[in-house]
């Protein structure tokens, strides 16, 4: 072999690695980032999850917040019931339900108090539950109004009860 057939192959060799390196940095350089079509198909469809799951999320907390509602009711009745057995009757309407917390002045055989947490006398939405003694469903009557604080209502709206 020549020596400028040398030359010519080594030539030859060199520019096939030059093609090469300028093939593999084309190819790296595609898959540093994402395409415009590729981000805007991966924004439509997180849309449209979000459009299906979070109705679905807040439905869970309304539900949620009226079935606390229920328990507490029914926590605060038997609170209600071992103050009974201790005084021998149930705080008046002037007491409220804060007598399950604080012993009220005009109570002496009180062994409370009959809640761990202060707080447990208000409602999910941050308002006290109703206490009315004597009660028109029963010995007292212990209610939240729900979300709308209104009277009456359909789903996260409607009245909790201990009736």
């Amino acid at each position: 072999m020549s020596r400028r057939s040398r030359i010519d192959a080594g030539r030859v060799n060199q520019l096939k690695m030059q093609r090469m390196a300028a093939a593999k940095r084309r190819r790296d350089r595609r898959c540093d980032g994402f395409t415009l079509v590729e981000v805007l198909v991966v924004l439509a469809i997180l849309t449209l999850l979000a459009l299906i799951v979070v109705p679905q999320v807040i439905g869970y907390l309304g539900r949620a917040k009226t079935d606390t509602a229920r328990i507490e009711i029914e926590s605060l009745s038997s609170a209600l019931d071992l103050y009974l057995l201790d005084v021998g009757k149930y705080p008046s309407q002037e007491e409220g339900l804060d007598a399950l917390v604080q012993q009220p002045a005009s109570v002496e055989r009180w062994n409370g108090p009959y809640l761990r947490k202060p707080e447990a006398i208000n409602d999910p939405w941050q308002r006290p539950y109703i206490y009315r003694i004597p009660g028109e469903h029963s010995q007292f009557d212990l209610y939240s109004l729900g979300a709308d604080n209104a009277p009456g209502g359909e789903g996260e709206d409607r009245d909790v009860t201990n009736w």
